[in-house]
């Protein structure tokens, strides 16, 4: 029996989408990408791929990572986009990079329950809606570019 049979989620977890926008908004951080997603989202923007890197993103630590905004004293990610009904949405949702797909099944959240659960008073999609089986939480906790 390997340990991560052991995992505290091994009944699977359930998330959901509302839409709230806390994913992407906070203290700083980093949206890694990697070429072929610089090449979807320069796409989906209308641009080339270096003025894509040269408005939207950065160079840090040798990898690329978009931009953030502030406002209201957190750091939004330069594509979110608050509709003023309360709903905030990605600006690039159909391409955007894999490091979001993965929210929020990252490695951090998913080390301890107190870690999934301290995420989740920020997160109202956590503990809701659409479940996942612990081998596809595993799957998509691999997936993330960050680890």
């Amino acid at each position: 029996m390997s340990d991560e049979s052991k995992d505290w989620y091994e009944g699977g977890l359930s998330f959901s989408c509302t839409q709230c926008g806390n994913c992407c908004s906070g203290p700083p951080g980093f949206v890694w990408f990697d070429d072929h997603e610089a090449v979807a989202m320069a796409a989906a923007v209308g641009v080339g791929v270096e003025e894509f890197l040269h408005t939207y993103a950065r160079k840090l630590r040798g990898k690329w990572s978009l931009n953030e905004v502030k406002r209201d004293g957190k750091f939004d990610c330069v594509f979110l986009n608050r509709d003023g009904s309360g709903k905030a949405l990605c600006g690039l949702y159909k391409v955007r990079p894999q490091q979001c797909k993965t929210w929020p099944f990252w490695p951090e959240l998913l080390v301890s329950e107190k870690a999934w659960k301290e995420a989740s008073r920020k997160c109202p999609g956590m503990d809701t809606g659409k479940f996942f089986p612990v081998d596809q939480v595993r799957i998509i906790r691999d997936s993330n570019p960050a680890v």
